[in-house]
């Protein structure tokens, strides 16, 4: 199985879009405290619609006990400040893709413990802009799939 990562989500209706997402492709959803948004909150579960109660989410109070519970699984952090793109990747049944917060993606401080797997999407440079995390998610497990022969949903 693969797995999404939201580090710190501060927008309910990315989050529910994501969690979605994750059901329809048979992918754990994975996120990190503190939350920008009540998990129960009513712009989740309309986004989510009626999908959101069969997500498989697991909850993670801190980064530190994300990586913990990871251990021995590759982690790759999509983050605009990556030099190696996520098609460079060769995906494997049980990897992690963490996405950052909204506003500010990952401190820098936790971003360093990824060095080597951090991973970006190709978009024009001379923009500040980067897409919305949803998207961003959307584009990578789907490549991730796809290596994978889909196999989640057969």
């Amino acid at each position: 199985m693969i797995n999404i990562v939201l580090y710190q989500p501060e927008i309910a209706a990315n989050t529910g879009n994501i969690g979605r997402t994750c059901y329809l492709t048979k992918t754990r959803l994975h996120l990190i405290r503190p939350f920008g948004f009540i998990l129960n909150d009513k712009n989740l579960r309309r986004v989510g619609l009626d999908y959101w109660e069969h997500v498989d989410i697991k909850i993670h109070d801190s980064l530190e006990e994300f990586i913990e519970y990871s251990k021995g699984s590759n982690i790759y952090l999509s983050t605009t400040k990556a030099t190696n793109y996520y098609t460079d990747v060769k995906y494997q049944d049980g990897d992690y893709i963490m996405f950052g917060r909204e506003s500010s993606g990952v401190d820098q401080e936790d971003m360093d413990k990824f060095e080597h797997t951090k991973i970006r999407i190709q978009m024009r440079e001379d923009s500040d802009r980067s897409l919305n995390v949803a998207n961003c998610a959307n584009i990578i497990l789907y490549e991730a799939l796809r290596q994978l022969d889909f196999y989640t949903m057969k």
